[in-house]
């Protein structure tokens, strides 16, 4: 194939038209185009391009200048891609597919880096290869962020040490990195239109570990209940291969009780996502009692809802309804024990960072997206197809990107706390006020000084009705502070120092975005780390405790330790657990890591 022509442009276009500047869709998929066959000047003329197929080619780069201003989807699969941060040119792009392209990845960066080796040259070059990794491999049009070279410059040491290489520490230099790249998404949504979401019922690859890994905690009369491993679940792994231990979990939440007679208490169901793939987990059995998947999605949360229902025989009923969303920015409302995807709202343009449902309001989902706000939507009860008709009820508007929802527990349909990459904000949300968009009405500080405010709140949860653990003012800690001290000081200042009640010692790393949860009916904490292990705090005694502040950080009840090496049968020398959940009655814990595992522990 040579250079592209507008007559080839006008054939392969829609709507068909003799003028470039009408077309709004156009495939150039295999027709073996290099970088050089892309004119801008020639692309440039298609002023009105919302959709580009450039898959099945031989391209490397994409051309920096090719004036597609309004460009919504493309799809570069199955190429030689080697940088995208071209893309940053297309200010619209909402959907963008990248699979196959090789030399996207820190394999094919090894190998092209070996294959330009001398013998003389072996054991310097190989030595350099870390940094070059770090240098050259790239994702997205920011380029890399700090989490994304930091899993290069790990998955490159290891690549390495498989060729019989060692790296000095001190070859490389440390990087301070974030433990997540969804919670700064790839900066255009990723993504592919397929067909609609199919639910597949599986059998995971389930490994039980036996190991010495189990952690005592004290029991409320004294006791010392004991926390032993149960499941470890690849149950996320692409095409359900047991060697994919890249693929990213990133949140996970325990099925609320739908039987009646049952509120406050939960199943020992629980939902997990990442990757394409939503999960559905018995923790007793470690049965994936449903998967449902969306290609070309990432998903990174979820939560659930318990819906009360007529039948058509007019009877009532409840109905468990999962929601999970991603980078596409969509919500999709999964039906659980049917067993498949019967809503989907496109909430936000950017992808969603977190989900949240009211604890008051069963049909009203808060929505937290990259693009700086918070929606609330109200979902309606589904008809009989069980199709819902959401609405949108608040926008919030917050200064940076919201990573935590937390609706403040004495009074959540009144307040709403977020977590965000610039500190801890509060929303009035109350709905019989005339304002449906709103800025932060106050935003809170953790310590004195001019550099209190303005810090990253990526953990955040109520502890009872009063006291909030928050995490990321401060490195090694866990903040417990009282909502209702706090507050009474409010005035009308729009900035207020909280009252703290303690602090919790925890992993003094500079890693970002572990996920801090709780259970309010045990008084529990909970927190992983960046070495696979699981902080568990009990807290009874400070809930309980008068002034003053302890001096010292209260170290943890327990830390659970990652088993290592563990029962997949490959040994993971690093792995870091981003997420933990229990559910109220810290009967279950379930656990998510950086490297596609899903662990489970019982209290015996």
């Amino acid at each position: 194939m040579g250079p592209l022509s507008a007559r080839l442009l006008m054939q392969r276009g829609r709507p068909k038209s003799d003028r470039l500047g009408k077309i709004r869709s156009l495939d150039l998929s295999g027709l073996k185009l290099l970088s050089e066959h892309l004119d801008p000047k020639l692309l440039s003329r298609l002023k009105q391009l919302q959709e580009l197929d450039l898959s099945n080619n031989q391209l490397e780069t994409l051309p920096a200048n090719l004036g597609l201003s309004h460009l919504r989807v493309l799809r570069c699969a199955n190429n030689q891609l080697g940088d995208v941060t071209a893309l940053c040119q297309f200010p619209q792009l909402e959907e963008l597919s990248l699979e196959g392209n090789p030399f996207l990845t820190v394999t094919a960066h090894w190998e092209k880096f070996k294959a330009a080796l001398s013998p003389e040259e072996a054991e310097k070059a190989q030595a350099d290869f870390v940094r070059s990794a770090v240098r050259d491999v790239r994702y997205g049009p920011e380029s890399l962020s700090e989490f994304t070279q930091w899993r290069v410059r790990m998955i490159s040491e290891e690549l390495v040490a498989s060729g019989g290489i060692q790296v000095r520490e001190a070859d490389v230099p440390e990087r301070p990195p974030k433990a997540t790249a969804a919670r700064e998404p790839r900066a255009k949504p990723v993504a592919l239109k397929r067909p609609d979401d199919t639910p597949l019922s599986l059998s995971p690859n389930k490994r039980v570990c036996t190991s010495s890994s189990s952690a005592h905690v004290k029991g409320s009369d004294g006791s010392q209940p004991t926390l032993e491993p149960l499941h470890f679940l690849q149950c996320h792994s692409k095409n359900n291969s047991p060697r994919d231990l890249e693929t990213q979990l990133w949140a996970c939440a325990f099925e609320p009780a739908w039987e009646e007679g049952q509120a406050g208490a939960t199943s020992q169901t629980v939902a997990t996502c990442g990757g394409e793939a939503v999960c559905v987990i018995d923790c007793q059995t470690g049965i994936v009692l449903h998967k449902y998947k969306a290609p070309g999605e990432e998903f990174f949360s979820v939560a659930w809802t318990a819906l009360t229902v007529v039948t058509q025989a007019g009877h009532k009923k409840r109905w468990s309804v999962l929601a999970a969303a991603g980078l596409r920015g969509l919500v999709r409302l999964l039906h659980v024990r049917a067993g498949f995807c019967c809503g989907v709202i496109r909430a936000h343009k950017k992808a969603i960072a977190t989900l949240c449902f009211s604890p008051t309001h069963e049909t009203h989902l808060f929505t937290a997206s990259y693009d700086k706000r918070i929606i609330l939507w109200d979902l309606g009860v589904p008809n009989h197809d069980y199709e819902f008709q959401a609405s949108q009820l608040l926008t919030l508007d917050t200064a940076s990107i919201p990573l935590r929802l937390c609706p403040v527990a004495s009074c959540p349909d009144t307040y709403l706390l977020a977590g965000c990459e610039g500190g801890c904000c509060c929303w009035d949300v109350r709905l019989d006020q005339p304002q449906k968009r709103r800025v932060c009405e106050v935003e809170f500080v953790f310590s004195e000084g001019a550099e209190a405010a303005g810090r990253r709140v990526d953990g955040l949860a109520f502890v009872n009705e009063d006291v909030v653990a928050s995490k990321g003012n401060s490195l090694g800690t866990i903040c417990l502070w009282s909502w209702s001290q706090t507050w009474m000081g409010r005035g009308k200042q729009s900035t207020l120092a909280v009252v703290v009640l303690a602090r919790l010692q925890w992993s003094p790393t500079k890693l970002a975005y572990f996920s801090l949860s709780t259970c309010p009916d045990e008084g529990i904490v909970l927190c992983g780390d960046e070495e696979g292990n699981v902080w568990v705090y009990d807290v009874r005694h400070i809930l309980t405790q008068p002034p003053p502040l302890p001096a010292a950080p209260q170290a943890p009840t327990q830390i659970l330790k990652w088993p290592q090496p563990w029962a997949l049968g490959q040994m993971v020398t690093k792995t870091m657990v981003n997420t933990v959940v229990a559910n109220p009655t810290f009967t279950y814990l379930t656990a998510l890591t950086d490297s596609n595992i899903v662990a489970i522990w019982k209290r015996q």
